[in-house]
């Protein structure tokens, strides 16, 4: 028996970018290599608009929602109304059922 030489060989993940090395004669991943993580900021001035500009938004957000808590009971009641004024104005009569059609 002499010495088989054991192939590898490296595959670049096209989804994250990390490298991975698969052995040739059984196709199982030897080794996994993360990616290098990117930075999502250059400097810390651009994180830190970026920051302000996050909790400005955040803001935005609840203060449109405590608006639209103060409004639901407005909204509820002309609902109710509408609702009120459909079911008057309908025919009183015996809802059909599933079952009265066939």
């Amino acid at each position: 028996m002499g010495k088989i030489k054991e192939e590898t060989f490296q595959v670049a993940c096209p989804d994250c970018g990390a490298m991975i090395l698969v052995d040739a004669a059984t196709g199982l991943v030897v080794s996994h290599t993360s990616a290098p993580r990117k930075r999502m900021f250059e400097d810390l001035e651009t994180a830190a608009k970026a920051m302000r500009e996050q909790d400005e938004r955040k803001e935005s957000i609840f203060r449109q929602s405590v608006d639209a808590e103060k409004n639901k009971e407005d909204l509820f009641d002309k609902k109710f109304a509408e609702a009120l004024r459909k079911a008057k104005d309908a025919p009183a009569g015996k809802p059909l059922r599933d079952f009265d059609l066939d």
